[in-house]
């Protein structure tokens, strides 16, 4: 039995929504758009830890909603960094007992599926590494000079990368390190693993497991929910 151990990123510097309320508290039909991502996550018998990670001003407001959930899977909430790798960093030393598999979540998804989070942690348990994403269906160009075009990108080998991102934690750990020691700043976590010459699988996933950062999005998200 593998332990899995799940990293929740709510923002690292508590980025605001509208200009006003810090995005994952705002409703999504009700429910504050961080509880709606965390009771998923905790909701699942394959996972046995959970940390959050926050910007430290709202850190209260995040231990009150937590208290108010009960959840015993969620051992810790911790201050983000400057940068989301920074963010994920502090969440990776923060379990209780190291975890055999880790996955990383933007707390801003909270549709994400059960049954795409089962299908990561299933193929990071195989391949050591896996990302969720979702095949690209407009035409990618790449920008040359001048305001012109330079090239066109085949579309069936793109994909939208999604999350969660799933990794063996010892694995995850050592792609942090090697970053930090080359002040290497990634993407996501798997540009991490990948700069190790580590593959990552692919895990195709949903339309609905947006990530909520504008009213347009969460007029979507309403909708997917209804």
């Amino acid at each position: 039995m593998h332990r899995v151990g799940v990293v929740i990123a709510a923002g690292g510097q508590g980025r605001r929504f509208g200009g006003r309320t810090v995005k994952q508290f705002v409703r999504l039909v009700g429910i504050p758009i961080l509880e709606r991502t965390i009771g998923l996550f905790s909701s699942l018998r394959m996972v046995d830890e959970i940390v959050i990670v926050s910007a430290r001003d709202h850190i209260p407001r995040v231990r009150k909603l937590v208290m108010r959930m009960s959840s015993r899977k969620i051992v810790s909430i911790v201050p983000g960094g400057k940068e989301r790798q920074d963010s994920v960093w502090n969440g990776l030393c923060s379990f209780m007992a190291s975890p055999d598999i880790v996955l990383v979540h933007d707390a801003a998804r909270p549709l994400v599926s059960r049954k795409i989070v089962n299908a990561v942690i299933d193929a990071t348990i195989r391949n050591g590494a896996a990302v969720v994403g979702t095949r690209v269906s407009d035409t990618i160009k790449t920008e040359g000079q001048n305001g012109f075009f330079q090239s066109t990108l085949d579309r069936n080998t793109l994909w939208a990368v999604q999350t969660p991102q799933g990794f063996r934690f010892d694995l995850l750990l050592k792609a942090h390190k090697a970053a930090q020691r080359a002040r290497f700043l990634g993407t996501d976590e798997s540009s991490l693993v990948e700069r190790l010459g580590v593959p990552v699988r692919i895990v195709e996933g949903e339309q609905s497991n947006i990530k909520i950062t504008t009213k347009k999005d969460l007029q979507v998200a309403k909708m997917w929910l209804t």
